[in-house]
């Protein structure tokens, strides 16, 4: 996954827009975007839109956290409906994730779903505990586990702190040590590691060059808060014709069963044909005229 928008699922205007977005996937939120008043509307709005579409592979849902008394009835509400998956804000510890998972098979279950139907999307970083406990991921054992993201706005709160970037825009060192350890953590599991938020979604050469420089970094996706980041989202973190076309080069050179390889005078070995076998995979052609 690329992109994932946010869509607060209590209006109905900003839901029926979403579908034509370019999204790699939708995040139908019940959480942070939908006041306390408007969590019922918004479950039940949720659940509507999860059974009309025709199709669901990319529609999840963020529920509300284990410690708000919510996710509960938000997952009675939405699984029946197959989302694709779902997104699980503020954990505290692993134990959380596994409760949720637990909850999900048995939801599963009942509406006659296939074991593991429903993934799930875990954001890591949004409280202190979370963060200190990260290496205890490493012994979870979670099939529908599918992602990692992580988040700064939250932690702050969490914190007392201000504003978790420098006047450049700049994570400060706090927050890059969550950043990192949840994409360490996603790659140790083998799994997708998902990038937070762009907040200025009006500056959206930032924007882009956030982007160049996560995927550089290793993440293959971020969350996206409006429309107009996903274009720019999914050419970001979408391996170029160029950089396909090197990788193929380099996939080749190693059909000899060699080792370590000779191109254009580089020498290259095995952990480049790792990463090229990994630009393959996630090469999507560029329409014509894009």
């Amino acid at each position: 996954m690329r992109s994932l928008l946010f869509v607060p699922a209590d209006s109905e205007r900003k839901l029926a827009k979403a579908q034509g977005t370019g999204a790699d996937a939708l995040i139908l939120d019940l959480e942070d975007s939908v006041t306390a008043a408007r969590k019922p509307v918004a479950r039940s709005l949720a659940a509507e839109y999860l059974k009309s579409a025709r199709e669901r592979a990319g529609i999840w849902v963020r529920i509300n956290d284990r410690g708000s008394g919510l996710a509960g009835e938000d997952l009675a509400a939405v699984i029946p409906q197959q989302p694709a998956g779902i997104v699980l804000p503020k954990i505290e510890s692993p134990r959380d994730i596994e409760v949720v998972a637990q909850q999900i098979g048995q939801l599963e279950t009942a509406a006659g779903f296939p074991a593991g139907a429903v993934a799930l999307l875990a954001l890591v970083t949004e409280t202190p505990a979370a963060v200190l406990r990260m290496p205890q991921l490493l012994d979870l054992s979670c099939a529908r586990l599918v992602a990692l993201s992580w988040g700064a706005e939250d932690l702050s709160a969490a914190l007392g702190a201000g504003d978790p970037r420098t006047a450049d825009g700049r994570w400060r060192p706090t927050y890059e040590f969550a950043r990192t350890q949840c994409l360490l953590a996603a790659h140790a599991l083998a799994i997708e590691a998902i990038d937070s938020v762009y907040v200025d979604f009006r500056d959206l050469q930032g924007l882009k060059e956030a982007c160049a420089s996560s995927r550089h970094d290793g993440f293959g996706g971020r969350l996206a808060i409006h429309p107009d980041q996903v274009a720019i989202i999914n050419e970001a973190y979408t391996p170029s014709d160029a950089e396909r076309r090197q990788a193929q080069r380099i996939v080749d050179a190693f059909g000899t069963g060699e080792g370590t390889v000779s191109l254009d005078g580089k020498m290259y070995d095995l952990p480049h044909l790792k990463a090229a076998r990994r630009v393959l995979r996630s090469f999507v052609p560029q329409e014509s005229g894009s």
